[in-house]
């Protein structure tokens, strides 16, 4: 289902589903040409940018710039305008046509690269720092236009695998930029003039492929445009802080910048003083990094069952944990020889250790930052989504002239280039615990997204059904202990429970259904005070514009049979629609899930019990998710319900 207010907005025909994959985008002219546009940017950035880093590193010598510190001074100039300018940024592309806004940045580039070659040809350090400073201005006004062009082009199903396809280009362009640039550059005689002559080029192609990408219509033409950047960063901050899941968010992708600058600024440096490789090495190590970087991204599509699945951030956090810490054990301690070129690198194993984490850490990094992505471009607002992009920017930006300054004052006290990234690893692994337990929402998924696929083998059919937007009732069948968490798993969105108190009491499951804000029901002939407070709460969610879940059965099946359902769910939309709310109803049912270690079974004497003979299904067992298509609420009822469910397990 598509967002409203972004289809409106433009005349580009969403093809919802209809690839097979997300390699299909590339045939397709609403994505192929902003792919390939993006591409030659990325590209160009790190050709000029990783160019001008080697020749500092390698060629010339600057008592001003000493090379440990050229990929910190060049890093921090390059992120400095999106501080200074991604307010404004933000604000000129909801207010005026994304294509014109893409064509426009592409002829500031032309022109950058323009004056860079001629500070190529004179080896003019000076001039190609403020060319540096320049092509930070150009993907700063970039920046918004890439990030809410997507959402207004792509099916809400389609945003991972279009973001996924984006990062892996953008890496892919970063890696292919990089190598170009440390090869050309070191070329004798005409390397600084080849790298001039690359760069131009790279910017008129990327004006040229600009030009076939279709229009995308202003989401906010009628925005009057703030100057003031100081009270416009402000303005923006505070606008994405309404929605608390997303400029947490928000934060989360900040760290991750804060964290894979580290590592990108310290390559040519670690290239050559830790591993005692030539311009050549700190290519490869580039390439390495920049290949994970684009599995992991194209993973996220497959992992994700072509849904926003914010589960995989928890794991992409534990993998740059891991990985950067391995890579301090893997890379300290190596003996000092002659610097050396790429066949004498690989030929040493102790290498290929170093090589595996940073592949790893990045592939980690990739499953980490699509699915954050498409979740801020899924639940910002369609006409402040630029803005909301150009707030994680300056925050991208504060954190990586953080990491700039603490890398910086790292190395000042002595601090070796292994322990930076140890120091890093360690970092992240704090800073990643304390935003699951800020937003909750990733944890949960990250055990839905483990459940689903480590310990069951989950099918889900009929999926385009569940809501991408809007309020709605779930109705499904109860089997067992963990049916809420499996539904967690199927849906895109955050989903409400009403569930039985009682299970609030299980070890576990209880702590999770607590986090999940899931809503405790006691009888009414129980406690008749939290029976109504049950309804009150339900009734808010749908208001809300949430998704709620109830098992009208009122309990876990104990015979694997569906029982009765009661009249629970008449209520809550009878009291939705004395609100003026009429959310259509959703059946669901969960299949093959008796008989599983988490529902009942029946032992000996008769008695059902949950949770015995752990494993007596075996590991992977397939169980299934049908979902059946939306019933107005004026025809519910809960025997003809009831029917409907039923015949979702036959089928």
């Amino acid at each position: 289902m598509t967002n409203p207010a972004a289809a409106a907005a433009t005349p580009v025909a969403h093809e919802a589903n209809a690839h097979a994959n997300q390699f299909a985008l590339l045939k397709q002219r609403r994505f192929a040409p902003f792919f390939w546009t993006q591409f030659a940017g990325a590209a160009n950035d790190n050709l000029f940018k990783f160019a001008f880093t080697v020749m500092v590193t390698y060629q010339l010598q600057l008592g001003w710039m000493p090379p440990a510190m050229a990929g910190l001074v060049i890093g921090a100039l390059f992120i400095l305008p999106f501080l200074l300018f991604s307010a404004t940024a933000g604000q000129l592309t909801d207010k005026f046509d994304k294509t014109k806004m893409i064509r426009f940045v592409k002829n500031l580039e032309i022109a950058i690269m323009v004056l860079a070659a001629w500070g190529f040809v004179r080896a003019d350090a000076v001039v190609l720092l403020g060319c540096v400073f320049l092509m930070g201005l150009h993907s700063t006004l970039f920046g918004p236009v890439k990030f809410a062009y997507l959402p207004q082009v792509l099916d809400a199903r389609e945003l991972t695998g279009g973001n996924g396809m984006v990062e892996m280009g953008t890496f892919v362009a970063i890696l292919l930029g990089q190598v170009a640039g440390g090869l050309l550059v070191a070329v004798p005689q005409i390397g600084h003039m080849s790298v001039a002559v690359g760069c131009v080029l790279l910017a008129l192609v990327g004006r040229g492929v600009a030009q076939a990408i279709p229009k995308a219509p202003a989401t906010d033409p009628g925005l009057v445009i703030n100057w003031n950047p100081i009270s416009e960063t402000w303005r923006n901050l505070k606008l994405a802080n309404q929605n608390v899941v997303v400029f947490r968010s928000l934060l989360g992708i900040s760290w991750m910048w804060f964290f894979g600058a580290v590592f990108l600024s310290q390559f040519p440096s670690f290239a050559k003083e830790v591993l005692h490789g030539d311009e050549q090495v700190a290519s490869l190590l580039l390439v390495v990094f920049s290949v994970g970087i684009g599995v992991g991204s194209l993973l996220c599509e497959t992992l994700s069952r072509r849904q926003v699945e914010i589960g995989l951030v928890p794991l992409g956090a534990i993998g740059m944990s891991v990985f950067a810490v391995d890579l301090y054990f893997a890379s300290r301690g190596l003996p000092a020889v002659p610097e050396m070129g790429i066949g004498a690198f690989v030929r040493q194993g102790a290498h290929w250790r170093v090589m595996a984490d940073l592949a790893l850490l990045s592939l980690f990094a990739g499953l980490y930052s699509v699915p954050m992505y498409a979740l801020i471009q899924l639940r910002s607002q369609p006409t402040h989504r630029a803005r909301i992009i150009a707030a994680n920017n300056i925050l991208n930006a504060l954190f990586m002239i953080g990491s700039s300054v603490i890398a910086g004052a790292l190395l000042g006290a002595g601090f070796t280039i292994p322990q930076i990234f140890l120091f890093t690893g360690i970092a992240n692994a704090v800073v990643a615990f304390y935003i699951f337990m800020l937003v909750p929402e990733y944890l949960l998924r990250f055990v839905a997204w483990v459940l689903s696929r480590f310990v069951y083998r989950f099918d889900i059919k009929g999926e385009s059904h569940i809501p991408t937007e809007g309020a709605a009732v779930l109705v499904c069948n109860h089997v067992s202990f963990i049916d809420a968490v499996l539904l967690m798993a199927a849906s895109p969105r955050p989903i409400r429970f009403i569930m039985d108190h009682r299970i609030f009491k299980v070890p576990v499951l209880g702590w999770l259904f607590k986090l999940a804000k899931a809503i405790p029901i006691a009888p009414q002939k129980e406690d008749l005070a939290a029976y109504e407070a049950a309804f009150a709460k339900a009734i808010g969610v749908l208001r809300e514009g949430d998704l709620l879940a109830i098992f009208p059965e009122g309990a876990i099946t104990r015979d694997g049979e569906l029982q009765p359902f009661k009249g629970g769910v008449m209520k809550i939309l009878e009291g939705a629609r004395a609100q003026g709310i009429e959310p259509p109803v959703i059946p669901m049912a969960l299949t093959n899930l008796w008989g599983s270690y988490f529902s009942r079974i029946e032992l000996r004497g008769g008695e059902r019990v949950a949770m015995a003979k752990p494993f007596r299904r075996g590991f992977f067992s397939r169980v299934g998710l049908n979902v059946g298509g939306p019933v107005p609420p004026v025809e519910v009822q809960p025997e003809s319900l009831r029917q409907r469910v039923s015949a979702l397990l036959a089928a």
